[in-house]
């Protein structure tokens, strides 16, 4: 496996790749790799010639200064966990080699941009259209990998190949979640947990699922209600939104009827820091 630092060095790489006819996938990380990440990259190595792990922490898309300090950096060790599910090049580059001159371009794709975490972390997903653009440009991939934990960014990338014009040219492939055994799903942040923290968050997915069989005889907001006011119980977590939607268009949900297609979305505070924790769970569809 090979390391990248350089765009050009990356793209001469491909060229050659590409001119043997060989498909690409690429897996964009912000670093701190876990066993989520590592499915995302055996299963981009099952389905192409060639597998790119992008590790970069992009500091655009950080509206709290205070999170972007506190994201674990751990290269040495992602790399180690890249080449051993099969990666062919992890590309590691630096702020200014990314950004030379910044990057002013200004992405908005409402509704899915803007509500729920749109609507928390102003600026936030502009961040990650700016980067996800920029490594679409540079390694040019004939699929993309994103976990369906950031469930609300997969629907904002979809909207940005549309705008960028690689929809027919990059396909977006959604992965599962993957979790640890007591549920909490998988997450570079959960190395941030102290030990009480870490024993308490597995009751947000507890929640969500309980949820589920509670929403066959009751109504959304019925089960809107409960979830949070289950987690809230729970001492050291507090709920920052739970947001029923409709899994397309991400816009909330009266009833169940309104969608063949319904999500719950959940951001949890957890501990004294605290730290984010996202999940989801599908009610229908």
């Amino acid at each position: 496996m090979k390391v990248f630092k350089k765009i050009v060095e990356l793209q001469n790489e491909l060229f050659s790749c590409r001119k043997e006819n060989k498909t690409v996938g690429l897996v964009p990380t912000m670093g701190a790799l876990h066993e989520g990440h590592a499915s995302l990259v055996r299963r981009s190595v099952e389905e192409n010639d060639v597998t790119v792990v992008s590790v970069f922490l992009n500091p655009t898309q950080f509206n709290d200064k205070g999170d972007l300090e506190r994201y674990p950096r751990t290269l040495e060790a992602d790399c180690q966990l890249a080449e051993t599910c099969g990666a062919d090049y992890v590309f590691a580059p630096s702020v200014g080699e990314i950004y030379p001159e910044g990057d002013n371009r200004h992405f908005e794709f409402p509704p899915q941009s803007t509500v729920m975490e749109g609507a928390k972390r102003p600026g936030h997903f502009n961040g990650v259209c700016q980067i996800v653009s920029r490594l679409f440009y540079i390694v040019r991939p004939d699929r993309a990998y994103f976990g369906e934990k950031d469930w609300q960014q997969i629907a904002v990338i979809k909207r940005l190949v549309d705008f960028i014009g690689m929809k027919d040219t990059i396909r977006i492939v959604e992965c599962p979640i993957v979790r640890d055994a007591d549920g909490l799903a998988k997450s570079s942040r959960n190395t941030l947990l102290t030990a009480d923290e870490r024993a308490v968050a597995p009751k947000i997915y507890e929640a969500l699922q309980a949820s589920v069989e509670y929403a066959r005889t009751h109504g959304v907001a019925e089960t809107h209600d409960k979830v949070v006011s289950d987690i809230n119980a729970v001492e050291g977590l507090e709920v920052e939104y739970f947001e029923i939607v409709d899994g397309s268009t991400l816009l909330e949900v009266a009833s169940w009827e309104q969608s063949p297609y319904i999500v719950g979305c959940i951001t949890v505070y957890c501990g004294k820091t605290p730290v984010r924790l996202i999940d989801h769970i599908k009610y229908r569809g």
